[in-house]
Parts: structure tokens; C-alpha cells; sequence
């Protein structure tokens, strides 16, 4: 019960909490910060002879006076955050033979973003039976475990690594075996029809006991297609979206039970006698099953805290589980079209060489917006670009498409390079595109020997002359990204005469976390080139030198004038 009448809001979601524990033996109270009642639930009630409305908004004191609560020891943990147990004795309310009652409980701090908002007391008596006092040990486990949750399951975008977390985080606090099978054609795998009046499902984790483990492992780990006989419990699970507990006591509960009749005796042999199957479902689709299982001495599944636990488990994995599969979907189709864009650009001109590399941060690695071309121009001239839109996946794949679009029209005027991104600045804000994106323009006229250079926020150039010593950094002065609107762009020319080859790149080869960018770039000036020496080589030494420490997607386009 919660006090309605209190402006601060309670440090708890109540309902969450009650479905959680309002059925527990054992007693809980939410205090607020100032240690006054916010939720009591029924056990708790009856230990205190105090109906729960009676407790809200005030303090221990205040509704017991004559129980030791021990005020200072909440208060510390209050202001520390560490948990501690307490032991307390007196008289309550409610009626009992015993003159002096003793307690025994376990205090946790509540916060939210780094702020303490109050604690939750968790209490029993000491006289309690076993059963009871087993019951208190594992709804503080299991609000642990809740705790650790959010940390444990789910810390990648693999769906598949997500199944085996959940797997292993119930083992063995709620289980000795727990299994998580998702359906096919949900979990991104090709669907491979079952026979008729079966259900398919293919196994994503598998966890179990150390005792189990080499048992477990004859019926298949991830990656294997279960077939279910439809009065099993799974198929029964995911029809009614609710979970499905089996006490598995003879034959008969295991044949309904098990995938398979089959199985029946190999799970009478390592001792399987009790299984609750949960539905892994979000936005009303149904993605899974988690199935946990125990044997030997194990207790069997209840209803109450068993359930309650291992769906919410279920619930927020069935999330991760969802995002990982659309990340998985927008990022298949953000790298095929970043892969049709960065096609080997075509030579402008006979006279021409260029090579291009193009490297991703890492296969989980959202894609990147770099792009690069070649265009050939009048006179023999040709223009390169190299870009990067700023953000990742597809809407950064679908931002780079357009600025490529834009620019190969603008370089159709023939233009210089702080005109072509004058033109492109202005033409981006007007299109209405939301993501800005720096730009290197270069216009080499290989007649004339030289290079025309502009930049929109990004890295310069870099030369290599045939059989030099070093490489030379371009000097530019570089106007603001793309996108921005605010212009004032500057060409520079450079030196660049027949076997000089023309490198750029995006920052991804030089950024470093930590480091200067000037210092990263100047480090570009150890690359070297022999005379007659080919472009290949020198990405595979651009690659070797630079490409391991990468924290970000590379692009590499390198261009020279063959000699006449």
C-alpha cells in the first residue's frame, strides 16, 4: 500500500514492488528519506498488528514505540549505500504469547541517477520455520539479482550473446538449468519449416550447474534446432503468452512436458523434477522462451516469487534481444549501402592511377558516413573528394548518398575547390539534411603540375613524392563543416607533379583518444614511396601502420599522375 497523500513521489514503483514481494512471508517496508513508512506489505502488517494505511508517513518510532529499531543504523545506510542486517526485539501490536518478539532483518539503500531517495527493509522473525526463513534468504537474492540485472544481460548488440547472459545470470541463483530458444526467423536465422504439428525453436543459451553440464550437453547447445510436440510446455508458454509451471513428479508430467517423449528418460535420469517456462515477448511479439529447470534436492517452482522474477527477467531481456535485432537489420543495410558507394572509384583519365581502401572500426561497429570519388573534369584536370558525414548507420549511409549526389553536380561547373563547397554548404542547408560533414576537395591538374585544395573540416592532404625522404603535409586553413551554413571556404595550391601521389583520408586514420590531432597527422610524414613503387603497396603500408589502432571507420584514397 502506498501513501497517496505524500507530494514526494515514492522512491519505489509500488505495483512492481507488490507483485514483487506482497505475497512474501517475509516482512518489507520502503521508508522515504526522512524514514518514514511509503509502502508496507501484508506480512508485515501482520507482524505489527498495524494496518499498512496506519504505517504511511510516519516513522518506526512513531507506529512501534516499543520496538528497538535501531534509527541510526538506517540512517548510515542511508548515507553510505552499504547494506547491513539488523537484529531488533520488543513488543508490536499484534497479538502473541511471547512477551519479547525478536526480528531479524536486511536494510538496502534505494537511489536513482547517484541519489539516495530511501531503503527498503526486508524482516523476519527469528522464530520463523525454515521454510520461512529459506523464503527471506531468496527474496533478497532475487532483488539482488533484479539489481544486477541491468549490468549482467544485454552489455552487447548480439542478440545471441544476449540469450547466453540470461542464461548464466539464473544459473544457479533461480535454476539448475536454464535454456533460452528463440524462433526462428525472429533471431535473424534463416527458418527452416518443422513437419507438421511441431514447433521449431533455435537454442541462443544454455547454462547449467557444474554437476549437469555433461548431461545438459546431449540435448543440444546453441545454435540447434528443438522440435516441440504441441501439448509440450513451451508451445503452450508462447500460445498463451503467460508462463507454464511443471512439477514433473512422474511419467506422465514428463512426457507432457519434454520437447519430445523420447526424452523422458534422460531427463528422469539426472533427476529434472521441476520447470517453469517464460514467454520472451515485446511490443506484443513473441520472440523466445526461457526455459529454467531444477533437479535433485532443488525446491520445486511456485507460483509468487519464482515466476514473478524470472518474467521480468524474461521481459527485459526480450528487449535487448529486440534492439540487438533491429541494430542487426538497420546495420545489414547501412554496410550494403555504404559498400555500393565505396565502389573502386572509376580513373577520370588514362593518365591517371588511384587505389582506395576502405576499413569498418570493427564488425559490431556501428557503419560510418565516409565516403570518397574521382571526377573527371576539362583540360584533363580531375577532381577527389573524400567525406565524412558525422553519426553512424543508415541514416549516416543515406546523408552520404545524397552529399556524393550533390557534389558530383556541383563538380560539373568545373569550378574551383572553395567553390564547389560554397555551392555544396549551401545547397546541404537548403535540402533540408540534418547532419553535417566534412569535406576535402582537390583538383589536380596534372599539365600543370599542381594540386588545388580546399577543406570543409577536414584533415589536410598528405604528398608523396617518389623517392623522397618524407611526406609533406598540405597547408590549409579549413573552413567550418557542411551544413552549417556558414561558408568561407579557401583554395590552396600545391606542388603536384607526375609520380606525386595525392593522399586523403578521414580522421579515422589519425585520431587517437588522447593524442593531438596535429601530432597524429604529422606522424603521416614517415610514409615513403620508391620510385616505380605501386599504390597497393603503399595502403598495405598505411594499413600496417596506422589500421590497428583505430578507434573509428577508415578511408583511404591514393591518386597519382602517370608519367609521361
Amino acid at each position: 500500500m502506498q501513501a497517496e497523500e505524500h507530494a514526494d513521489p515514492s522512491p519505489v514503483d509500488v505495483a512492481v514492488l507488490d507483485a514483487l514481494v506482497g505475497g512474501s512471508p517475509a516482512g518489507v517496508a520502503v521508508f522515504d528519506e526522512e524514514l518514514r513508512y511509503v509502502y508496507v506489505n501484508p506480512a508485515l502488517e501482520r507482524l505489527n498488528g498495524v494496518p499498512a494505511a496506519a504505517h504511511l508517513g510516519r516513522t518506526v518510532g512513531e507506529v512501534l514505540p516499543d520496538v528497538d529499531v535501531r534509527p541510526d543504523v538506517l540512517r548510515r545506510v542511508l548515507a553510505d549505500g552499504r547494506p547491513r542486517d539488523l537484529t531488533t526485539s520488543g513488543r508490536t501490536w499484534a497479538d502473541s504469547v511471547v512477551k519479547r518478539r525478536c526480528w531479524r532483518g536486511a536494510c538496502h539503500r534505494l537511489q536513482e541517477a547517484g541519489r539516495a531517495r530511501g531503503l527498503i527493509l526486508i524482516a523476519q522473525e527469528i522464530t520463523a520455520t525454515r521454510d520461512e526463513r529459506e523464503e527471506l534468504l531468496r527474496a533478497r537474492s532475487y532483488l539482488r539479482l533484479l539489481d544486477n540485472a541491468a549490468v549482467s544481460i544485454g552489455t552487447t548488440l548480439d542478440a545471441e550473446t544476449t540469450c547466453q547472459e540470461l542464461a548464466d545470470f539464473v544459473v544457479p541463483v533461480m535454476a539448475d538449468v536454464a535454456v533460452v530458444e528463440m524462433i526462428p526467423g525472429t533471431d535473424g536465422h534463416p527458418r527452416r519449416e518443422p513437419p507438421s504439428g511441431v514447433l521449431r525453436l533455435r537454442r541462443a543459451g544454455v547454462a547449467s550447474v557444474p554437476g549437469l553440464a555433461d548431461p545438459i550437453a546431449q540435448f543440444g547447445g546453441p545454435g540447434t534446432d528443438i522440435d516441440y510436440q504441441a501439448d509440450a510446455a513451451v508451445p503452450r508458454c508462447l500460445a498463451a503468452d503467460e508462463p507454464v509451471i511443471e512439477n514433473l513428479y512422474g511419467d506422465e508430467q514428463l512426457s507432457r512436458s519434454a520437447p519430445t517423449p523420447e526424452r523422458v528418460g534422460a531427463y528422469r535420469a539426472i533427476g529434472l523434477h521441476s520447470a517453469v517456462a517464460v514467454p520472451l515477448t515485446t511490443r506484443g511479439r513473441p520472440l523466445g522462451v526461457l526455459s529454467l529447470l531444477r533437479a535433485g534436492a532443488s525446491p520445486p517452482f511456485t507460483e509468487g516469487l519464482d515466476v514473478v522474477v524470472a518474467r521480468t527477467l524474461a521481459g527485459r531481456t526480450a528487449v535487448d534481444v529486440d534492439h540487438a535485432h533491429r541494430y542487426t537489420h538497420e546495420h545489414r543495410i547501412a554496410r550494403e549501402l555504404q559498400r555500393s558507394l565505396l565502389s573502386e572509384p572509376r580513373e577520370p583519365d588514362p593518365g591517371i592511377e588511384i587505389a582506395s581502401i576502405y576499413l569498418p572500426a570493427g564488425e559490431g561497429a556501428l557503419v560510418g558516413g565516409d565516403w570518397f570519388d574521382a571526377i573527371p573534369l576539362r583540360g584533363g584536370r580531375h577532381l577527389k573528394v573524400m567525406g565524412d558525414v558525422m553519426g553512424h548507420g543508415v541514416e549516416a549511409a543515406v546523408a552520404m548518398s545524397n552529399y556524393r549526389s550533390m557534389l558530383r553536380i556541383m563538380a560539373e561547373d568545373d569550378q574551383p575547390p572553395h567553390r564547389v563547397l560554397e555551392r555544396l554548404d549551401r545547397a546541404v542547408e537548403q535540402s533540408g539534411l540534418d547532419r553535417a560533414a566534412t569535406c576535402l576537395v582537390a583538383v589536380v591538374d596534372r599539365r600543370e603540375g599542381v594540386c588545388e585544395v580546399a577543406s570543409a573540416g577536414h584533415p589536410p592532404p598528405v604528398f608523396i613524392d617518389p623517392g623522397a625522404s618524407g611526406a609533406r603535409v598540405a597547408p590549409l586553413d579549413a573552413g567550418p563543416p557542411l551544413g552549417t551554413g556558414f561558408g568561407g571556404y579557401r583554395t590552396t595550391v600545391v606542388p603536384c607533379g607526375p609520380g606525386t601521389v595525392l593522399l586523403m583520408y578521414t580522421d579515422g586514420l589519425v585520431e587517437r583518444r588522447g593524442e593531438d590531432i596535429d601530432v597524429s597527422i604529422e606522424r603521416l610524414t614517415q610514409l615513403t614511396l620508391p620510385v616505380g613503387g605501386g599504390l597497393d603497396d603503399l595502403l598495405g603500408e598505411v594499413v600496417d601502420r596506422f589500421a590497428d589502432t583505430a578507434e573509428d571507420d577508415i578511408a583511404v584514397l591514393v591518386s597519382r599522375s602517370r608519367r609521361s
